[in-house]
């Protein structure tokens, strides 16, 4: 399967989808996937992710065959292709993760999806997912955010408690968050990440020692799942989020990190990519791009 030829079709042309890599079901040879989960019901403050993978299929227009920094053709040796969207119970969480648990259980079976959001509640069901088929997974977490809270209004699904809740189900091994910052609730919060386990840079640390932080990520071994918040990139180059934080990692920050992942990657997503807040889609293509950067680094295997 191929993109289309943006020497013959115009970019700005034909229906969108991810990096207009061919619509398919079918995964027969394919190792790489697209996949949509447009829900946002478990978030806390400002909706609109529920229209992120239609945001990011458009910010991918650009998107061409050839990643020149990692000498690889991401979609060529992957045999790429956009899924679809997973078909959502829009007002109820745990209905919707049993639809995306379902999906990614299919999909991952079969090749590696990368996934668009929707909400971060989204990734506690992928993780079960892929934990059934891999066995327990190791976590990188890019995130301006603990998202390990017990509940919210006594609600224990929410895009603010899925990490505890895969701590909770033992679906993951090690967790290594990224680009931490912003205030909290309590001294407790950050108290807590030692009590569950967990490692967390914080983004001023990853602007000191960005290779130190590289290199504990590239220190996992074994399965591994990466989480992309996209709150965890500063606001000034990614507007179109829920829950922002100033004081973030820059576009090229984190890409830059992304492409000297070396960890056995099964699965990666972007999250709370919110096109109502965005401007001039400079946070639709930023994911877009993240995608294209975790496949390139997929492919490199």
């Amino acid at each position: 399967m191929r993109q289309l030829d943006a020497m013959v079709s115009p970019r700005f042309s034909q229906p969108a989808t991810y990096a207009r890599l061919p619509y398919n079901r079918d995964l027969s040879g394919v190792r790489a996937a697209f996949v949509g989960v447009p829900f946002d019901d478990a978030t806390s403050f400002r909706p609109g992710a529920r229209f992120g993978p239609v945001g990011i299929r458009e910010g991918s227009r650009l998107l061409r065959p050839y990643n020149m920094f990692l000498g690889v053709y991401p979609f060529e040796k992957l045999n790429a292709c956009d899924y679809g969207d997973v078909d959502v119970v829009p007002g109820f969480v745990e209905d919707t993760m049993s639809r995306i648990e379902g999906v990614i259980r299919e999909v991952g079976g079969k090749c590696t999806p990368f996934i668009a959001g929707g909400d971060h509640s989204i990734t506690l069901p992928v993780l079960r997912a892929l934990s059934g088929i891999h066995g327990r997974l190791n976590l990188v977490h890019f995130d301006s955010h603990f998202d390990f809270w017990d509940n919210y209004w006594g609600k224990r699904y929410t895009h603010g408690t899925w990490l505890r809740r895969a701590l909770e189900e033992g679906l993951v091994n090690k967790v290594i968050q990224v680009g931490i910052r912003g205030s909290v609730y309590s001294h407790t919060d950050v108290e807590d990440s030692a009590k569950l386990g967990t490692v967390f840079y914080t983004a001023p640390q990853v602007k000191r020692d960005a290779g130190g932080v590289l290199s504990a990520i590239n220190g996992l071994s074994g399965k591994t799942y990466v989480s992309v918040d996209i709150d965890c990139v500063d606001p000034a180059y990614a507007p179109g989020t829920g829950t922002p934080e100033v004081g973030g990692l820059t576009s090229l920050e984190l890409i830059e990190l992304l492409r000297g992942f070396r960890v056995d990657m099964v699965g990666f997503d972007v999250v709370e990519v919110s096109p109502p807040y965005d401007h001039a889609e400079l946070t639709s293509m930023l994911a877009a791009n993240l995608i294209y950067e975790a496949m390139s680094v997929v492919a490199l295997k």
